[in-house]
Formats: structure tokens, C-alpha cells, sequence
């Protein structure tokens, strides 16, 4: 007991009698203490939490969804920042599923106790779609523009080493083809399907390796351009018509890029395949697997990482060597087993320069000369822009740029989306 109920005898040593009843001890009071404490930080926490809610000066109160619309260009309607739709999201309870909106919802915002949300056809308590108009979650609204992405999101896998072993690949190609396209035939080894069948033709891009604890992406040479050293794997690679060799550094992942779809037109070994088209040609050493299936879930929504790991940064650009813009696409070096989930968003920053102070200690004093370190100033990490995650493997996952000040770059650090200075 801590303080007299008016009907309980002193249960502790600790507790005494005062003129006017029970009264705590010193042990007492600092209970109380701490209780009150974390009853007044709860509720600052609360008022934090609306407060961080920024919604735009010219939001309206009332938005229909029509067809195109993405649930990033709606948030975008009511909120300075779009991320934070979770916070003011509250669905009709009788919707059957309240995660998915569809075009001619109608979204109403609110202020329930003193806080902002928005609601979903908020006075149609009651939905009742005729048999034909039954709407399933693939009609509901993306997140993003899926068409902008879908033919990244869908041509990229990332692998394991162990994961390679023992995969069909391309043997040869017909008439001893360096390269074959569209119709041409390619003979495949290891394959397993049934006539007709049609297959993804996929090649190495990219390699993620583990450089002293540091995660760094490498560029498979064999796409056609002389790499600079910084982008070479130190160490040797698995070949799919060579065997394992000594992996130093470690693999964390390789990135392989769909490049064709090939058609089973006979079995065995080897098999006979016909290029049905693909974004390049077909070459010997290519692996041949399923075709993605994978489809974004209609359902998540754009959140905030809390916390954010350390050393969570951009490590590859695509398509690109110095910088990316709106809706092109970023890896980074987390997935989920740091906890990265689909739908996370960070603000990507440039890492502050070291400089000298040339004001107070220039470079050629006599302080600077006996330390290098002297004078030593790194400036702030510069802002560069938002990015969205949209698809996530073990180690490795990919994200969308969504805005920004300047281009993203390879070796941004990410941070909390509210952070933009």
C-alpha cells in the first residue's frame, strides 16, 4: 500500500500514520511520483502525436476516389505529409474489408476529439453491391502508380547463394548464337515443365556483398561496360555453367533481372525453348526460372520506420550512375530481417562533407599542420528526397522515389520521413 484507502490496516513496514489518515512513506511518494510522471508523458506523448499530424492549409473536407487516383495522391490531398495517413485513418467499421478503397468511395474528414480523421462513406452505414458489381481487392486503388513499377518490381529477383545450385540454365543458342532474340531457339539444361510452357529467362546484375560488416553492391561485368574498381566484386562468382568457388567476401544476395520469356517447346536434356521477346538477347549461362507471379498487395499503406536501423542507406540506383528522380527506383540495404516492411517510407540524405575551417584554423596553420584533424568541420546531411518501399527480399529491398529537393544518390543515408533538414 502506498496512500490510506479509508479502509485498509498498514499492510508494510514501510507505511506510517500521519494527523490525517495514512500517508505515503518517502518509498510511497516516489511511487507516486513515477506513476504521475508516466500519466503526463503518456499524455504529452498523445498531443505529440496529433500535433505531428500536419494536414494542408487547403485540404477539403470531402473527396470522392475516382479511377487513377493512388492512396499516395490522396493522402497527398489532406496531408503535408502523405506517410501519415495511417495516423488519420479510421474506416467504417461495416465495410468489409476497411484497408481497401475503391473508386466512388467517398471520404469525409472529421475531428474526433480534437483530432483528425477521415472516414469512409461515413452516413452509408450499409454497402450492398449487386453480383456484378461485387468488387474484390484487385479493383481497389494502389498505393502507387503500379504501372510506373510494375515491370521493375516484377522483372527483379534476389537470390542466396544457396539458392542458385542447381537451377536450369542456357546451354547454347541455336546455330551457336553468342546472342538470340525473339523466335530464335535456345537449348536449356535442368529444366522441368511441359510443352507450352512459358519460362522466365533472368541474368546476374547486381551482387551484394558483405565488406567488413558493411553491405556494398557490385555490378556484374558482364553487362558490357568496364566497371570502376568501386563497383567490382573482389572475390569470384557462381557461374551457372561452372562450379561454386571460394565466395570472399561473403555474398549476401545476388540480383538477377528477368530478360526474356522462352517458350518449352521440347523436353529433355537438353531442352528446346523458343525466345518469345524480352527486353535484350538470350546467352549462354543465363538461368531459366518460373515467371514472377508476384503481385503488390492492393492493402498496405505508406508508414514511417520506428526506429530506423543504423546504417540503413540507398546502395544501388537503377538505370543510372549519379542520380534518381521522381518514380525511378532505389535498393537499400535492409530487409526483412532488419525489419523493413512494404510501405515504409525515409527521407534520403546526402552525408555532410568534412571540411576545413579555413575562418578559424586554415589548413596551412601550424595547428593543422602538427594534426590534420585540426579544423576538421563536417557539415549537416543535406536533404534529398522521399522514398517509398515496394518490395522486400531477406537482405535487400527496393523503393520508389516519390519527391525531393535533388536527385537520390547510391550511399544516401535514410532516416525518419519527418526529417527533411
Amino acid at each position: 500500500m502506498i496512500a490510506n484507502d479509508g479502509l485498509s490496516p498498514p499492510l508494510k513496514n514501510n507505511d506510517r500514520i500521519g494527523q490525517n489518515g495514512w500517508m505515503p512513506t518517502k518509498w510511497g511518494r516516489n511511487v507516486i511520483k513515477k506513476i504521475f510522471h508516466l500519466i503526463l508523458v503518456t499524455m504529452l506523448a498523445s498531443v505529440a502525436m496529433a500535433q505531428d499530424v500536419s494536414m494542408r492549409a487547403d485540404h477539403p473536407d470531402e473527396y470522392v476516389v475516382v479511377k487513377g487516383d493512388t492512396l499516395w495522391d490522396i493522402s497527398g490531398k489532406f496531408l503535408e505529409k502523405p506517410w501519415q495517413w495511417p495516423s488519420i485513418w479510421q474506416a467504417n467499421p461495416q465495410i468489409a474489408n476497411p484497408h481497401l478503397i475503391y473508386p466512388g468511395d467517398r471520404l469525409s474528414l472529421v475531428y474526433i476529439d480534437g483530432q483528425p480523421r477521415l472516414l469512409i462513406n461515413a452516413d452509408n452505414r450499409t454497402v450492398k453491391l449487386s453480383p456484378e458489381g461485387r468488387r474484390t481487392s484487385n479493383d481497389a486503388i494502389a498505393p502507387i502508380e503500379w504501372d510506373a513499377i510494375k515491370s521493375f518490381v516484377k522483372n527483379v529477383r534476389v537470390f542466396l547463394p544457396e539458392d542458385l545450385e542447381g537451377l536450369p540454365y542456357v546451354v547454347a543458342n541455336e546455330n551457336s548464337r553468342i546472342l538470340a532474340g525473339e523466335t530464335d531457339l535456345t537449348y536449356v539444361r535442368g529444366i522441368s515443365g511441359r510443352a507450352g510452357q512459358d519460362f522466365a529467362i533472368v541474368r546476374l546484375r547486381n551482387i551484394y556483398y558483405d565488406d567488413d560488416g558493411v553491405m556494398v553492391r557490385a555490378e556484374n561485368r558482364e553487362y558490357g561496360t568496364h566497371n570502376p574498381v568501386r563497383l567490382e566484386y573482389p572475390g569470384t562468382i557462381w557461374s551457372a555453367t561452372g562450379n561454386w568457388r571460394t565466395l570472399n567476401p561473403p555474398v549476401l544476395g545476388y540480383e538477377y533481372w528477368d530478360v526474356a520469356v522462352a517458350r518449352l517447346m521440347k523436353e529433355g536434356d537438353p531442352a528446346v525453348m523458343e525466345i518469345q521477346g524480352g527486353r535484350t538477347e538470350v546467352k549462354e549461362g543465363d538461368f531459366v526460372l518460373p515467371l514472377d507471379d508476384y503481385v503488390s498487395p492492393p492493402q498496405f499503406m505508406p508508414h514511417a520506420m520506428n526506429p530506423i536501423p543504423e546504417g540503413l542507406k540507398v546502395i544501388s540506383l537503377t538505370q543510372t550512375t549519379y542520380g534518381s528522380g521522381h518514380y525511378q527506383m532505389v535498393a537499400i540495404n535492409g530487409g526483412k530481417n532488419q525489419g523493413v516492411e512494404l510501405g515504409h517510407v525515409f527521407s534520403a540524405f546526402r552525408e555532410g562533407q568534412e571540411v576545413q575551417d579555413n575562418v578559424k584554423k586554415p589548413g596551412t596553420s601550424l595547428a593543422a599542420f602538427k594534426d590534420e584533424n585540426q579544423g576538421k568541420v563536417k557539415l549537416p546531411d543535406q536533404y534529398s528526397g522521399h522514398i517509398l518501399v515496394y518490395r522486400v527480399f531477406d537482405e535487400v529491398s527496393y523503393a520508389m522515389i516519390m519527391d525531393g529537393d535533388r536527385p537520390v544518390r547510391e550511399f544516401d543515408i535514410l532516416k525518419n520521413p519527418n526529417e527533411t533538414l
